[in-house]
Parts: C-alpha cells; sequence; structure tokens
C-alpha cells in the first residue's frame, strides 16, 4: 500500500485511467492534504502518467462505438471533470452522431426498436426522426 500521494496517484493510474478530478477525489477520500493531493498530481501530469485529453479522447471513443450520443458522452466527461474544450476536441475526434445513430438503427433492425433504442442512449428527438426516416427511404 503506497504511503505518499504520488504513490497513491501511480498505482491508481495504473489500474485504471483516470482524471485528475477522479485522482484529487480519491486522494482526498484516502486522506491526503490538499497540499500533497496538488503536488502528486503535479507530479504525475510532468511525468506524463495523467493528462485528462487522452483519457477524454478514449472514453469518447469507446462510447461512441457502443452507440452513444454526443448528450451521453458530454454528460460523462463532465462528470469525470474534464474541460470542456478536452471535451469537445474529443467528441470531435469520434465519428458524427447522425453516423453513430445510423449505425445502432442498423443493428437493431431498424424501425420502433431502433427508436427506442436511440432514445435509451440519449439522442435528440430529430437525430432520432431524421434516422428512423433515413432507414424508411432506404428499404426496398
Amino acid at each position: 500500500m503506497p504511503v505518499d500521494a504520488f504513490g497513491s496517484v501511480v498505482g491508481a493510474l495504473a489500474r485504471r485511467d483516470l482524471t485528475s478530478l477522479e485522482l484529487e477525489q480519491r486522494l482526498a477520500q484516502a486522506g491526503f492534504d490538499a497540499e500533497a493531493s496538488a503536488d502528486a498530481l503535479a507530479r504525475a501530469a510532468a511525468a506524463g502518467y495523467l493528462d485528462n485529453a487522452r483519457v477524454a479522447r478514449e472514453r469518447a471513443r469507446h462510447l461512441a462505438e457502443r452507440g452513444s450520443s454526443d448528450a451521453s458522452i458530454r454528460a460523462e466527461l463532465r462528470r469525470r471533470g474534464v474541460s470542456e474544450q478536452e471535451l469537445e476536441a474529443a467528441l470531435a475526434a469520434v465519428a458524427p452522431e447522425g453516423e453513430r445513430a445510423e449505425r445502432l438503427s442498423a443493428r437493431v433492425g431498424g424501425g420502433l426498436r431502433a427508436a427506442r433504442a436511440l432514445a435509451r442512449k440519449g439522442y435528440p428527438e430529430d437525430v432520432i426522426e431524421r434516422t428512423l426516416r433515413q432507414d424508411i427511404a432506404e428499404e426496398p
């Protein structure tokens, strides 16, 4: 068990990608004071272990591959403490929302089933309607 804040940060990052906010919360929960936490986070960032932008890109990519909407990706990244700039860059690096909606719709078979799946994934009504209209137009 690491006894210093930096060791705790490195140990946590060895198990999972975390943002600076998540690490800060873990350090506070472990009882480290604000100064020790700030120093540990700064050292981890300087060493290249801590990179919120990379975490945001990877998480956005993973969620997009699972068919998540922009809104749900934004909510997840904000919850994890990613800045707006990093969040927007991560979203720009994934397939456009309309393409993800079309893939999800095709995967579940279109129609009402697709509409429900898209709604569960957080797609706005206009994207759902556009996707379903396109599905209908493509039917033979």
